[in-house]
């Protein structure tokens, strides 16, 4: 397996991969939501997402705090780049919540990406409601599509439309992190032997999971921090060590 890991903002680094080199492109995007007005989405992400009484600190992360206009149109442009980069194909997946669903639904369009459905993140009757008068905020979505035409796949699939999966905190390492067994049930659309894509990597989730399914994997992440959490994570998973040059993560010779 091969792991190459970028720290950089996401839209210049992905200008530099070739075209048509990967398989699928599996990420969770800041979501510049938390809030309904501009002083919500400009809190620190440490407040807007985690519940009060909350003893972990995780590391803060920038660009979380766009307005709409702005979020559709950088969303746009990154997207645009990814159909670039997929396989004719190529699997897209990218997640939201509610408030910035029809947000992400136009960008993934206007991006270039033919959009498939919406694959439900159930994470469970523990996610909290603002008070007795709510319908618990228990889901998060992520928006699908393909590069062109939906290829029938034969190595696995169908592939879950609502994936059950909790927040354990052993297993979360971002303030807004998703769980490894939610996103291995992401990667399954990948054959074996493809590369998976993620240009928000964060912890590194996406990567763990491409690594236990026996799948290369490309990451880029903007924060330092989040990219040593990163490392340590798919050390452990792949059991080689992965070397930083210049802002590039790469993995050592065997």
């Amino acid at each position: 397996m091969t792991v190459t890991l970028h720290q950089g903002e996401c839209l210049r680094i992905l200008q530099t991969l070739p075209d048509a080199s990967v398989d699928a492109v599996v990420c969770d995007p800041p979501y510049s939501s938390g809030g309904f007005s501009r002083d919500d989405r400009a809190r620190p992400v440490s407040d807007k997402y985690q519940q009060s009484g909350t003893q972990r600190t995780y590391p803060d992360f920038q660009g979380d705090s766009r307005d709409q206009r702005s979020y559709l149109m950088w969303c746009s442009l990154w997207i645009e780049e990814c159909v670039r980069i997929l396989k004719p194909g190529g699997y897209f997946l990218a997640f939201t919540d509610w408030r910035q669903l029809p947000t992400m639904t136009d960008a993934v369009q206007v991006g270039g990406i033919v959009w498939r459905g919406l694959v439900v993140w159930d994470k469970g009757r523990g996610s909290r409601a603002p008070h007795c008068g709510y319908f618990r905020h228990q889901a998060e979505y992520i928006v699908w599509g393909t590069k062109g035409q939906a290829v029938i796949a034969t190595h696995d699939g169908p592939f879950e439309g609502v994936i059950q999966a909790t927040v354990l905190k052993h297993d979360k390492h971002h303030v807004v992190g998703k769980p490894t067994p939610l996103m291995r049930e992401l990667v399954r659309c990948v054959a074996p032997g493809g590369i998976v894509l993620d240009p928000f990597m964060g912890s590194g989730s996406t990567g763990v999971a491409a690594i236990q399914a026996g799948l290369d994997f490309i990451g880029i992440e903007r924060e330092a921090a989040y990219c040593a959490i990163a490392r340590e994570r798919i050390e452990a998973a792949q059991g080689l060590p992965v070397a930083r040059q210049d802002g590039l993560f790469q993995p050592e010779a065997a």
